[in-house]
């Protein structure tokens, strides 16, 4: 047998060689590795050989494997071992870690790692009921050296993360283990507490002197493996563990900041320790830490590593990088003084009595000095806090908080430059950059959210110091103004000296634009009228407005802040026509003299910006502009007659905002009239018998907008058919300008004397008319026309019709593309880049803003029409003849626009007396023909991922373009089901939102973790039914097809719609069918076996994601409980479910039909209800093949102990007794 053994070592040793030699080729690696898992998985030699290739004279790659064979032995094979076999292997291990590594430094990590993990195992399967004396054995071992007391602490910690962090076995051995380290908590702690201090004190004393080195680095490898330790533990152990001996253990923590090769280890520590929640009396402790010392030790462990973070690259060179350890340390620094300020603001104010700490302007400081550091990821990492400094009802009354919230605004006049882009070297920040980001995109991303949270942050420190914000906000205004334009090294491609969006005075700008907003914002909120600097603002505002700039990113900024000091011009009326003044001249604005050029995005967005600008004055302010209502209206009549070459979408801006300040007329047959002269050209247009016939026409329509044309690049496109997409275009941006902008008083006096009241409802409600009611009734019928027509345009004698140019005209643009499949946008070109489009493109665009523009007019007639709106006759009818026809051929790109922007308005609108004339006959048919076309796709979607599971050997190269366009199509089916699930979801429930919690307290579980991490659910969902969804639900075709769409949807690949659908639709809708079904008939049981069954089959597909499963089972349990009394077939369901317990099941069955069953607590419900569905739950790929581990319960130790004997402490036997026959308790 032991040469059969050695035999068997041997060829493994060479497969072993086999396996990690760079040169061997695929088939003999795979052969090797087939070799060594056969081996594992059967061979009766895997202990012996397991020890022999584990012994230390072998390589460590051999060694490795050798104890991997012993961990596969002990996770494998323990439930069937002899214990004698059992005894021998622990004795074995043991040896291991006494005598079978080699020295601390020496030996690789990775056999320390499974070393470690053959221990943890063993301990997971016996202790504390069979080896009651680990703790004593591992203590032991560290008598033995450095090597071994590290091993003995890898080995806690990974025992603590199995139990507790990771939770990776039975819950029974779990809380036996787990009760037990609580037990022994104490000794513990202050075994690794000594080690951590021996250690450390050794370390100190033996760095300095020669000679002594590698004994020096031992005590420090082992200091740092007890840091680690202590991290896993701290977590979770109890806080008085943590708090003991006045804080001994933080102060010792603080103390090791110093220290260069532990500081790291011990910040993790710190960290952890601060960040712990609890009870406040509990945490009151940690207000120590704002002592002198401790806080003095933070500092000076931060500007330390500071230095050292960044050094030169070579000493030739001025290059720098940064040293990645120190930076580290100080993230962790920066995050100890935040959690710190967690507790200070959770403390102070409380009903645990604490004072404000003496030393609070130091902490301060310290919290400034990493708000002022050049790495952007250190600046942001301190937002928070200061915002809940700012924020905190006692200290944002303290003296030195408001002195710090001025430098905290001066300092952020820094921090919201954009400026450390990884791939530059223009800031001491690009260094930290090229550590914390892959590339640019990734640093825009972060610095764009980053940007957004010092917005937040600035807003409330101008709530404490309003005053002393706006001097800085008007000092930093004036600087840029009298600066000259900097356009830095990277200026724009497309004109000579125009800046970029890097350049330094755009960012300088972008920057202090951000600040005034966020100032202007607050001083109102917050000063009381006769303290506000109105003069100041008047001055600053005309320097504004005097400033003059060629460029449009500088010119952005400048727009910006007109619009922020308005609300001050509103103090000093005399004002107003130069603002305006500006603003329209900016309306018009071109780079050059020449107009031909095509603009790039930046001049597109300024003239935007001013449009945008004046809509948002007009309607925040309109009383105050309608003094100027004739200068303004003269003003955009010459505009459009002159030829200052305004797109569409500008000149409907301007109609727009003279909309908004006409509704201040207050007087219906003055504002129609306006309207009238307003709208006369749009309607005599839109109505010309020749658009008629454009729009009632196919082939027409295409012909008229030169879809059916071959046109090459380089003709023209100011020709015939330019000009008439540009016609259509404006009438539709025009009749959603006025639709959705003219609006009748909203008080109902002023609404009376102005003729808006046409009569009152029977409840008394007032009917108001719309002054543009009557343009919008003539615009109709067209307008339906034009979408029915557009609707039919994807049939495939209309899409034959489309030229060679144009084939691709439908399909979804490039930049939607993107958005859909979330890919960024480079951020530097984008604005540069004159805006060439091809005429595809052009094309493109025109159909989708056409398409979507119909729905957003429509969708505005319900909301500003309404009872004008809903009583137009056969408006059903129509809706059905024009956006419901031929849905077949709309792709889903296209339905999206209709269901979110057209008829979820529709139904917000929708006064209830319309709900069965309209909304019914719509929507019935709709969910039908929704839910019909949407399963069909979805199964296409399932196929295709189970079909290249098994094709992908046969195919292995696939074609880019066919993946991002499956890709795209699967992502618009998912984003299409949601829209139709919203709809579904905002016509039938109504959400209820739950009570803010009474306590803030955070209470931990200082009863030791949750049994595991739960998504709070409420025992029975609080969504009711709106009225409309009792409508819906009393037409029997309606609901069952909003039943079975909400129930298939589960199902579905994707995770947020089944999550939605299964907490808020499912239970609200079966709920209401199956209590009117009480009342009046009954629901088919095998419908409700159907829903059941939805639910199973959803688990099956989602349960392997934690959010998912909690839903899925409450709703599955929701359905059981109610529905089970009535329906047996409920049960046969249940045992259909494999590896259910039949037992389990009639116990549950019993308690719940049984009225005289003992009842249990909702917690142990729901666990024990899962337990019964875990067969249906899938599971993820990676987990699917994964060889199952057992672990078996041992004898319980929560069962009451007979008085004389203890199941821990009954007179000490070793481990081979307690696994000798006699004590046959396996």
């Amino acid at each position: 047998m032991a040469d059969q053994g050695a035999a068997m070592c041997e060829q493994l040793i060479k497969a072993v060689n086999v396996m990690m030699d760079a040169e061997t080729s695929q088939i003999y690696r795979l052969e090797a590795l087939k070799f060594c898992e056969e081996f594992k998985e059967t061979s009766a030699f895997c202990v012996p050989c397991g020890l022999q290739l584990a012994d230390k004279a072998q390589p460590a790659v051999v060694r490795h494997f050798g104890l991997q064979i012993l961990e596969h032995v002990i996770k494998f094979r323990w439930n069937n071992m002899q214990q004698q076999e059992k005894v021998q292997l622990k004795e074995c291990a043991m040896q291991l870690l006494s005598k079978g590594t080699h020295s601390i430094l020496e030996e690789e990590s990775h056999i320390k790692d499974v070393l470690s993990r053959i221990t943890v195992e063993m301990i997971k399967r016996e202790w504390p009921q069979h080896w009651p004396d680990m703790l004593k054995e591992m203590e032991a071992l560290t008598s033995q050296g450095e090597a071994q007391t590290e091993l003995v602490m890898l080995i806690l910690l990974r025992l603590a993360e199995d139990v507790i962090t990771f939770q990776t076995l039975p819950t029974q051995r779990r809380r036996d283990i787990q009760h037990t380290l609580t037990q022994n908590m104490e000794s513990i702690f202050s075994f690794m507490m000594a080690i951590l201090h021996v250690n450390v004190e050794d370390y100190r004393k033996l760095k300095s002197s020669a000679g002594h080195e590698l004994k020096a680095r031992a005590h420090c490898r082992v200091a740092v493996a007890t840091l680690n330790t202590l991290a896993g533990y701290i977590d979770w152990v109890s806080l008085v563990y943590i708090t003991s001996g006045n804080c001994h253990l933080l102060e010792m923590l603080c103390l090791l900041l110093s220290e260069p090769d532990l500081q790291l280890e011990a910040a993790e520590c710190l960290l952890i320790a601060i960040s712990r929640k609890g009870k406040l009396e509990d945490r009151k402790p940690f207000m120590l830490l704002f002592d002198d010392v401790a806080i003095h030790y933070i500092l000076s462990g931060a500007q330390s590593a500071d230095g050292l973070a960044i050094c030169k690259k070579s000493p030739e060179s001025q290059a720098v990088q940064v040293v990645e350890r120190r930076y580290i340390f100080l993230k962790r620094l920066c995050q100890v003084l935040c959690a710190l300020g967690g507790q200070l603001c959770s403390l102070v104010g409380s009903d645990v009595e604490v004072e404000v700490p003496a030393n609070l302007s130091k902490y301060m400081e310290a919290i400034l000095a990493f708000t002022t550091h050049s790495s952007q990821f250190l600046k942001s990492s301190t937002l928070a806090t200061w915002g809940s400094l700012f924020r905190h009802e006692t200290l944002s009354k303290e003296a030195v908080v408001v002195e710090m919230a001025i430098k905290y605004l001066r300092a952020s006049m820094t921090n919201l430059i954009k400026t450390g882009f990884p791939s530059r070297d223009d800031s001491p920040s690009c260094g930290y950059s090229r550590v914390d980001f892959d590339s640019d995109e990734d640093f825009n991303l972060f610095f764009n959210s980053f940007r957004a949270q010092q917005g937040e942050v600035v807003r409330i420190a101008c709530r404490i110091v309003p005053l002393e914000a706006f001097q800085i906000a008007a000092e930093w205004l004036q600087y840029q103004i009298a600066s000259p334009i900097d356009t830095g090294d990277t200026t724009s491609k497309s004109a000579e000296g125009l800046c970029s969006l890097l350049s330094p005075s755009v960012v300088q700008w972008d920057a202090m634009t951000v600040f005034m907003e966020c100032m202007v914002a607050q001083i109102f909120k917050n000063l009381e009228e006769e303290k506000l600097p109105i003069d100041q603002s008047m001055e600053l505002l005309q320097a504004v407005l005097n400033y003059e700039t060629k460029d449009p990113l500088i010119l952005s900024c400048v727009l910006t802040n007109v619009s922020a000091l308005f609300p001050f011009v509103t103090r000093r009326q005399h004002f107003l026509p130069q603002v305006l003044y500006k603003l329209f001249k900016a309306v018009t604005f071109e780079v050059g003299q020449d107009n031909k050029a095509p603009r790039t995005r930046a001049v597109k967005n300024v003239r935007r910006h001013a449009c945008s600008s004046i809509i948002k004055i007009c309607r925040d302010y309109p009383q105050f502009i309608l003094p100027c209502f004739d200068m303004f209206y003269n003003h955009v009549k010459k505009l459009f007659s002159s030829d200052a070459s305004l797109t569409h979408m500008e000149k409907c801006s301007l109609m727009e905002a003279l909309v908004l300040i006409s509704n201040q007329f207050k007087d219906f047959a003055k504002q129609k009239a306006f309207l009238d002269e307003l709208m006369a050209s749009v309607v005599a247009e839109w109505t010309s018998e020749e658009i008629r016939h454009v729009l009632s026409d196919p082939a027409v329509f295409l012909s008229f907008v030169g879809a059916d044309q071959v046109v090459t690049e380089q003709s023209k496109d100011t020709d015939t058919t330019g000009l008439n997409r540009g016609r259509l275009s404006f009438c539709l941006y025009a009749m959603l300008g006025v639709v959705k902008r003219a609006r009748w008083p909203a008080d109902l006096e002023e609404a009376k004397a102005g003729g808006f009241v046409a009569g009152y409802t029977t409840a008394g409600a007032p009917i108001y008319r719309n002054p543009c009611t009557a343009h919008f009734l003539v615009l109709l019928p067209n307008l339906l026309l034009l979408i029915r027509t557009h609707n039919s345009l994807y049939m495939p004698g209309n899409m034959a019709r489309l030229s060679e140019t144009f084939t691709k005209a439908h399909e979804v643009m490039d930049a939607e593309k993107n958005v859909v499949l979330g890919l960024s946008q480079h951020l530097l070109d984008i604005y540069d880049s004159p805006v060439y489009r091809t005429n595809l493109e052009r094309m493109q665009g025109f159909f989708t803003t056409l398409y979507d523009n119909c729905f957003h007019v429509l969708g505005s007639a319900g909301q500003s029409l309404q009872q004008e709106f809903y009583t137009i006759s056969g408006l059903a009818e129509e809706i059905n003849r024009s956006a419901f026809f031929s849905l077949d051929h709309v792709p889903d790109h296209r339905l999206r626009p209709m269901i979110r922007v057209f008829l979820r308005q529709l139904v917000l609108s929708c006064p209830q007396e319309y709900y069965d004339s309209l909304l019914c006959p719509l929507l019935g048919p709709l969910f039908a023909y929704m839910q019909q076309r949407l399963n069909v796709k979805w199964q296409v979607i399932n196929q295709r991922t189970s079909v290249n599971g098994e094709d992908e050997e046969e195919e292995e190269v696939c074609q880019d373009s066919q993946v991002t366009q499956e890709m795209l199509e699967e992502q618009l089916v998912r984003l299409l089901t949601r829209e139709v699930l919203d709809l579904l979801s905002v016509s039938c429930i109504s959400k209820k939102v739950p009570e803010p919690a009474a306590n803030k307290e955070e209470i931990e579980e200082d009863d030791m973790m949750m049994d595991s991490v739960q998504t709070a659910a409420p025992a029975q969902p609080t969504d009711e039914l709106t009225e409309l969804g009792k409508c819906l639900m009393k037409h029997e075709n309606i609901y069952m097809t909003l039943l079975t769409l909400s129930f298939t949807s589960l199902s579905w690949k994707d995770t947020t719609n089944c999550h939605r659908t299964a907490s808020m639709v499912c239970w609200t809708l079966l709920r209401q069918v199956a209590q009117s079904m009480v009342v009046g008939g009954n629901l088919l049981p095998e419908a409700v076996t159907w829903f059941y069954t939805s639910v199973l089959r959803a688990l099956q597909v989602h349960g392997q994601h934690e959010v998912c499963n909690s839903t899925l089972s409450q709703l599955a349990m929701l359905i059981y409980e109610n529905l089970r009394p009535r329906y047996m077939e409920l049960r046969a369901v249940m045992t259909q479910i494999p590896n259910i317990s039949v037992e389990a099941l009639d116990q549950y069955d019993h308690r719940l039909m049984d009225p005289n069953a003992q009842k249990v607590g909702d917690k142990k419900r729901k666990d024990q209800f899962k337990k019964l569905i875990a067969g249906t739950v899938g599971k993820a790929l990676c987990q699917q093949f994964r060889k199952e581990v057992h672990i078996r319960n041992l004898p319980s130790l929560f069962k009451k102990p007979k008085p004389d004997k203890d199941v821990l402490n009954t007179e000490t036997l070793g481990l081979a007794a307690l696994f000798s026959p006699e004590n046959n308790t396996l």
